[in-house]
């Protein structure tokens, strides 16, 4: 009888979307059998230094810290599109990941990305590669979404081959679309099956 496998699902969510999408991701990791979806945010950086944030967040997942990582089997991990690039928070948490990078605890897991930009070409593609690139550099094993999944063609809102995305719209809407939805839950699914197959 093969381990229960985590995939660890990290996150930063400023108006709601991002988060959305790590939902619909954990329930397709929870669609394998075996597999256990841990959901994880990061805190947001503050401009005032003498600023602390409370331990845990008010509502939502809980702040991730180092051991998340070391013992997740599998990541996704997700931010909004920041000029094509993730946001700050989330760059900031996985700047203090030296201690996995000297100690190789993230080689050859599997690694997944998401992002959602307010219009269709606010950057979702450099952000999910800038997302790739501290993967890479960790020794992580990238998978994207083939074209196997239908809703890559037929997308009108979000989706790319690099990782799902979500077109938030100037009003920063976080509702998905059922393509989001199903490209979400599709990352969620490869990634848990891959935590096994590896």
């Amino acid at each position: 009888m093969s381990q229960t496998k985590q995939v660890l699902i990290l996150y930063y969510s400023r108006h709601g979307a991002i988060a959305a999408m790590a939902q619909q991701i954990a329930r397709g990791v929870d669609s394998v059998a075996q597999t256990e979806a841990r959901l994880r945010t990061v805190a947001p950086v503050s401009e005032v230094c003498a600023s602390v944030a409370a331990s845990t967040p008010e509502t939502g997942a809980p702040y991730a810290c180092l051991e998340d990582l070391k013992t997740c089997d599998a990541l996704a991990l997700g931010s909004p599109g920041r000029f094509g690039n993730m946001a700050a928070p989330l760059k900031y948490f996985l700047e203090k990941t030296s201690s996995l990078w000297l100690s190789g605890e993230l080689v050859g897991k599997p690694a997944g990305v998401f992002t959602s930009t307010s219009s269709l070409h606010g950057g979702q593609e450099s952000t999910l590669l800038s997302m790739m690139t501290p993967l890479l550099h960790h020794g992580m094993l990238i998978t994207g979404l083939p074209y196997t999944q239908a809703d890559l063609i037929s997308t009108q809102t979000g989706g790319t081959p690099y990782g799902p995305s979500h077109v938030a719209g100037s009003e920063n809407k976080p509702t998905l679309s059922a393509e989001e939805q199903r490209l979400c839950r599709a990352l969620g699914k490869r990634l848990a099956e891959l935590a096994h197959k590896l």
